[in-house]
């Protein structure tokens, strides 16, 4: 077991990390780029307008030496399926740019290609199946209720804090099996950890992420040893099992579980607050939903598509290659604007517009919110179907939900969603 929360090697990985991950930004900077944009109070506040920015400067558009992007939808949608693409670069083997370089995260499907990736997504999709998913809706179900009651008679509360964000990380424990004592410890750290997937600002950071991270696998190993002597029918012993077997090293095994409480949180405590500001901001959407519950599974797929929770993925070119006619060498990092992806004029009608019912109509073309090809993300029906019983549970138990003042933004670039979201009921 290790005594600290970082090895000599894995301590070097994070402060290296500090620079690689910056350093887009910086060269941003000094370049005059636009995607310099994103990382501005204002850029969090509302990135579309920089979006569409960089979509009119053309269909690739450079950045620093080794860093490009595109905002349309078609190459976005093209460059996460393709194989000559990936998120690790065999060259380097740096991972998204060192975002996640040192992480545990780094040995994760997150971070890796094909075919380890292809192994570890196999064994991990038993905790995703429609067999187990159904099991899920029930505990959700009762999750929610019991937070709906929580907050039953107050005139005001923040969405995030008391809804949005418990349910997720209660979910992600009960899919883990992890015991009732160990899920408040889980939640904090697992914040710090979700937010070094925008990359790592500064050695204070890096020193949070590296406890953080050494925090969560106590946590994880104790209940790897647990399941170990007492498997049961949840995901974590199937993965234990397998570790047993040798289809995965235990350090896998770590980053599996990790990658699921980060993602399986960031994703829907972010869907659930965006849909409700999107619904709130838009006249008389929310009122179609208190008036018909039964839309809020439209309402999850058009939050996707209008403010998705993940707004940019990265891809690394294998090898000198080209993307819409525009030249890629190899280890080129190609940043895919997936928030101006869904966003694009050339294939959706009125992109600004947030509409209820858009997706009703089966010919609406597909978001790209949980990316695409080998990493479509594994959890996406997961958290379909947490944001579904979320809005529509809010809808009939609380119709006359307001938003009451200007949401508190997370300081990042990637995910997108309120850090606070204060609500009124009259």
């Amino acid at each position: 077991m290790r005594q600290g929360p970082q090895s000599p090697k894995e301590a070097a990985a994070f402060v290296v990390g500090i620079f690689r991950s910056r350093a887009w930004e910086w060269q941003a900077q000094r370049s005059g780029s636009p995607l310099v944009g994103f990382d501005t109070d204002e850029g969090r506040r509302d990135p579309y307008p920089i979006h569409e920015h960089v979509r009119a400067l053309g269909r690739v558009v450079p950045g620093m030496p080794g860093f490009a992007a595109t905002a349309d939808y078609e190459l976005c949608h093209d460059l996460v399926r393709r194989r000559d693409f990936g998120v690790r670069d065999p060259h380097t083997d740096v991972v998204h740019g060192a975002v996640y370089q040192g992480n545990s995260i780094d040995r994760s499907i997150l971070g890796l290609n094909p075919p380890d990736h292809t192994r570890l997504r196999r064994l991990a999709a038993h905790g995703f199946s429609p067999k187990q998913l159904a099991s899920y809706e029930v505990a959700i179900e009762k999750r929610v209720q019991d937070l709906l009651d929580a907050v039953e008679g107050r005139g005001s509360f923040d969405l995030v804090h008391a809804y949005a964000a418990p349910l997720p990380i209660g979910v992600i424990s009960d899919l883990l099996g992890l015991p009732d004592a160990d899920v408040a410890a889980f939640e904090k750290y697992g914040q710090t950890l979700a937010s070094i997937l925008d990359g790592i600002t500064s050695l204070n950071h890096a020193r949070r992420g590296a406890t953080a991270s050494f925090r969560v696998e106590r946590i994880l190993e104790r209940l790897f040893e647990l399941r170990r002597t007492d498997p049961r029918d949840d995901l974590v012993s199937s993965l234990v099992a397998a570790e047993k077997e040798g289809q995965l090293t235990p350090r896998e095994l770590l980053a599996m579980c990790q990658l699921l409480l980060v993602a399986g949180f960031e994703t829907t405590v972010n869907l659930i607050s965006n849909a409700v500001l999107a619904l709130h901001r838009t006249p008389g959407a929310w009122e179609r939903l208190v008036d018909d519950p039964g839309l809020a599974a439209l309402a999850v797929e058009e939050t996707l598509r209008y403010d998705p929770p993940v707004q940019r993925t990265i891809r690394a070119a294998f090898e000198d290659t080209t993307l819409g006619g525009h030249p890629i060498p190899r280890s080129t990092w190609v940043v895919a604007l997936i928030g101006g992806a869904n966003r694009d004029p050339g294939v959706f009608e009125a992109p600004a517009e947030f509409r209820i019912d858009r997706y009703a109509d089966a010919a609406t073309p597909a978001h790209l919110a949980f990316s695409g090809g080998a990493h479509y993300c594994i959890g996406a029906p997961l958290a379909r179907l947490e944001a579904t019983v979320a809005l529509r549970a809010l809808a009939e138990r609380v119709p006359q939900l307001r938003v009451v003042g200007e949401p508190t933004m997370r300081p990042s670039t990637t995910v997108r969603g309120p850090a606070s979201l204060p609500v009124g009921v009259r």
